[in-house]
């Protein structure tokens, strides 16, 4: 194509001139929104391609008055003749060539040539495709770098401001802190030296430097950018896909669709969505031709062509792939702003800068993965880069970036998780442990990736002894189809053997290293290898960084142990019960040198010692759900014949066993050894955990590629509970639900939030006050919800689903409530000794004084209002007729009156005002070691920053 700026004017004037007579121009694309915030790849679902007004916003949705007046775009486009470059992925505020003729699209009367989409923008501000100032892959190129996220300006961050070293501030993991920039890219070192930069030659710094610099590659996106150069995206105004949305909505639980995330390749596997033809590969050194548009979500892929690409589809829905029953949509994983004001935390209790707020589906399996990055060599890291592809950044953590428990907190509360342990048994039994702590309820089940060597549990559930470069997404496949089994998980309690002839060895210890098993429990022969083995690690760790030189350690030190006969005498200082019958007879007679207490038919590398007793009617078959323990021991030739498909001396089937040990021997956990001192060891079962088990054949295709229905409606009993009752009764739900006062039932849908029910709970007592129940106390304006797992934003109604706290019934706390007993028979009576009976029909000279004027603030000789007395007297109905006074709150809080402060509070007073110390009523709190009264207060304050700041933002 020529130039425009070298033609003729002429020529120009009279092409132009044909064209307008023809043919008018077209819109093709709405222009950028530079000017609007948190702009994303999320959109209204009812506002993809339908509405004119509405637009896809982070969690804002900014609508346009119909009558506003609709502008054409008059901005010059800068003319191309060169072959397309991501340097040329001009966005309204990308640079220009000096020397590059511009035109206006208004005045000069450029017109469409070539037969293109329907505009995206209807009749608002819009940009034409003149293919005589530039070529169809430049103009593509710009259209989606207005589009969706790549339109929005650039937000100052950390990553842009003071960068002295290019490489200072490039993230390589995910940003969890409050600062995390939206859009943020991933890198890791590549040596991909032929993958083109992504910056395109007019911003490229190394093309201008004429040197060989390293090179960095996205894990979300793949895109390839010289690392002096990825501060050049900006410039662009390219970002990875989002992982996560802003919480200031008012429409939060609107329906929200994701949107394409398209990514310039100019290398592509597959095939192209449209055509069903190859992508064109070129060689891939210093290639700068786009050859494909791929989205970094799904992972479609289109030809870069007019004819394959269609314009509309940079702001379709995408439907996130053949994963989206496991992919976490960032629509879910909310980024919660915290106030200027830095508050002290509680102890035991941080604040979280994200949230995750699941919409319920039966279909979907959110799944979440823990990389080892340590198991396997450099296998970890490259499963962890390869998941980030896949999924949501978000839901793949480093384990060796705090281990497992952030990232089960965090999700907590998604139903149907899944969770996928990448690494050695070791690392699933981590993850096993903390979801003991988390006591999550039901438990959700874990799949194995085995890395690295062993792997017996991983052999066990099918899923192989080893990673050998499985395409991950077989494997993502794997685990969404896998069949949900039990695994029984066995308790170690150890207690020293104060009859045992005290030894001096300085290598001994009274404690194991793990008191639970998974794989089994073991002493004797394999004990004193491994043991040898974790000791000359330990003394001389650069010598074991070989597989091969660590299993030719094993093999000697196994050899040699064989000669000097180190555990023949093993039978001799051990006591064996199982179920309450002594095996120690019968295994002095073996002369056993080896005891294997075996939870799962694989042992050694996957080896079966237990074999297949189907001959033997005195033992069943393994199993590792059937709460049994299987006891074996081996001899040196029974060892032997172990690798060649022998087994052990079956010896007993038992729920509980007594060891008993009278000298240091070594034993080990899970493959974990130490040389434990002379102890009695008892093993019982301890749960049962929920595993993936991998199926022989896949079900079922992936079919989750839409909008998922809506669960079934819930029928949820109301109940309500007064402020003194939940006080006195300390939390305790079932004597809660004793007190409780019935409401009603009320019927909403399955994924409604708390907003909504709240709005079905006023009309059922409006139905039940207009019928024959006229005697039914309405309900007071400060009711809420109660959920002690959701009490820092029990607030946000909008933000919680009624399936979070209950699918059967909910209880609301009324503070307003008064319940009408006899004295000594409510519980509140019962248990609070504080508390008087109340009778409310009795008159009352200070209510009456106060209904004619009276000023309960009124100080006396000792600067005390009235409040004063009655708190420092504990009087609560005086608390109901006053209003807010911060002071009264200082002292409430100081004598722990919860219901006092509570009523303060409701009543307006303020949580942020401090007193001569300078503490606040948490504070107050705090140092009267009422921990639960300082969990409230914070909690309140946290309320009224945010009203403050709402109303800061309205005005």
């Amino acid at each position: 194509m020529e130039d425009a700026s070298f033609r003729h004017p002429a020529l120009t004037h009279l092409t132009q001139a044909v064209v307008i007579e023809n043919i008018k121009p077209r819109p093709l694309l709405r222009p950028p929104r530079c000017l609007r915030r948190n702009s994303s790849h999320l959109l209204p679902e009812d506002s993809v391609f339908q509405s004119r007004a509405a637009y896809g916003l982070y969690g804002q949705y900014n609508r346009r008055s119909s009558s506003q007046v609709h502008r054409t775009l008059s901005k010059p486009i800068q003319t191309s003749t060169t072959s397309p470059s991501l340097g040329q992925l001009a966005s309204a505020g990308g640079s220009s060539d000096s020397g590059a003729a511009e035109t206006d699209v208004t005045s000069s009367g450029s017109a469409l040539h070539k037969s293109c989409s329907s505009p995206l923008g209807g009749h608002e501000e819009t940009i034409f495709y003149d293919p005589y100032l530039e070529t169809w892959e430049n103009f593509l190129s710009k259209a989606i770098a207005k589009s969706g996220l790549h339109h929005l300006p650039c937000q100052p961050s950390t990553s842009s401001l003071n960068r002295t070293d290019p490489e200072a501030n490039i993230r390589s993991t995910v940003d969890w802190t409050e600062s995390a920039v939206y859009g943020d890219h991933i890198w890791f070192e590549t040596n991909a030296s032929g993958d083109y930069c992504y910056v395109g030659e007019q911003h490229c710094i190394a093309r201008a430097l004429q040197k060989s610099v390293s090179r960095r590659k996205c894990a979300a996106c793949k895109i390839v950018a010289h690392t002096i150069c990825i501060e050049q995206l900006e410039k662009i105004n390219f970002r990875c896909k989002p992982s996560f949305r802003e919480s200031g909505s008012r429409n939060i639980r609107e329906p929200i669709v994701v949107r394409h995330h398209w990514v310039h390749r100019r290398r592509q596997e597959g095939k192209c969505k449209q055509c069903g033809k190859g992508f064109q590969q070129k060689f891939a050194f210093h290639s700068k031709e786009i050859v494909a548009i791929s989205c970094s979500w799904c992972k479609q892929a289109y030809h870069n062509k007019v004819s394959c690409f269609m314009l509309q589809q940079i702001e379709e829905a995408c439907p996130i792939g053949a994963h989206a029953a496991l992919i976490v949509p960032p629509t879910w994983i909310i980024r919660v702003r915290r106030h200027q004001v830095i508050l002290r935390p509680i102890e035991g209790r941080q604040w979280k800068p994200f949230i995750i707020r699941p919409i319920p589906s039966p279909l979907m399996k959110p799944l979440l993965v823990f990389v080892n990055p340590k198991s396997g060599g450099n296998q970890g890291t490259k499963i962890l880069q390869s998941f980030m592809w896949y999924l949501n950044p978000r839901q793949v953590f480093d384990l060796s970036q705090g281990g497992p428990k952030e990232g089960l907190e965090l999700y907590r509360k998604v139903h149907n998780l899944r969770i996928l342990a990448c690494g050695g048994d070791g690392t699933v039994g981590w993850i096993l442990s903390c979801l003991d702590e988390q006591a999550l309820n039901p438990q959700p089940p874990v799949a194995v990736l085995p890395l690295g060597t062993g792997n017996d549990l991983a052999r066990t559930l099918n899923w192989g002894g080893g990673y050998t470069d499985e395409p991950l997404s077989k494997i993502l496949s794997h685990v969404e189809d896998g069949t949900v089994v039990q695994l029984d998980r066995w308790n170690l309690q150890v207690e020293p053997n104060h009859s045992a002839v005290a030894e001096l060895d300085e290598q001994q210890t009274d404690k194991l290293p793990l008191d639970v098993f998974n794989n089994y429990f073991s002493l004797g022969f394999d004990a004193h290898v491994t043991l040898e083995f974790h000791e000359s690690r330990e003394a001389n760790p650069e010598k074991f960084n070989s597989r091969f030189r660590n299993k030719m350690f094993y093999a000697g030190t196994a050899f040699s142990d064989f000669l000097m006969g180190s555990s023949k005498d093993l039978s001799k200082h051990i006591k064996v019960v199982c179920d309450g019958t002594d095996l120690t007879s019968k295994v002095q007679d073996l002369k056993l040198q080896c005891l294997v207490f075996l939870n799962i038919p694989r042992y050694c590398a996957g080896t079966t010692p237990w074999g297949n007793p189907s001959e033997h009617h005195d033992f069943e078959p393994q199993r590792h759900d059937d709460g049994y323990i299987e006891v074996i021991g081996f001899t040196m030739t029974s060892l032997a014949t172990l690798q060649v498909g022998g087994h052990g001396e079956r010896l007993n089937q038992c729920r509980e066993v007594t060891l008993t040990t009278t000298k240091p021997l070594p034993v080990q956990v899970d493959g974990e050894p130490c040389r434990l001192a002379p102890s009695v060891i008892h093993i019982s079962l301890r749960n049962q955990a929920n595993m993936v088990q991998k199926t022989k054949r896949r079900t079922s295709l992936p079919h989750l590629n839409n909008q998922q229905p809506v669960p079934e409606r819930l029928r949820i009993r109301v109940s309500r509970i007064s402020m003194t009752d939940y006080e006195a009764l300390h939390y305790d739900k079932d004597k809660l639900r004793q007190a409780s006062i019935p409401l009603g039932l009320i019927v909403v849908p399955g994924d409604s939030d708390l907003e909504t029910c709240r709005e079905h709970i006023q009309r059922l007592q409006e139905v039940r006050r207009g019928g024959r129940d006229v005697e039914m106390k309405r309900l007071s304006p400060k009711w809420c919800f109660l959920d002690p797992t959701l009490h820092l934003f029990f607030h946000q109604e909008h933000l919680n689903y009624v399936s979070e706290i209950s699918q059967e019934e909910i209880f609301i706390l009324d503070p307003e409530l008064i319940v009408m007993t006899t004295v000594g028979t409510s519980p509140s009576a019962a248990l609070d000794p504080d508390s008087t009976p109340v009778n409310m029909s009795l008159p009352n000279p200070l209510q009456e004084l106060h209904l004619k004027g009276a000023d309960l603030t009124a100080l006396d000789q000792s600067d005390c209002s009235l409040l004063h007395h009655a708190v420092s007297t504990g009087s609560k109905e005086m608390m109901m007729l006053s209003h807010a006074n911060s002071t009264v709150l200082h002292r409430a809080a100081s004598l722990c009156h919860r219901t006092i402060c509570h009523y303060l509070v409701e009543a307006g007073a303020s949580l942020m005002k401090t007193d001569l110390q300078g503490d606040t009523p948490k504070n107050r709190a705090e140092k009267a070691h009422d921990a639960e009264l300082a969990a409230y207060l914070e909690n309140r304050q946290h309320y009224q920053m945010i009203q403050r700041e709402d109303q800061e933002t309205a005005v």
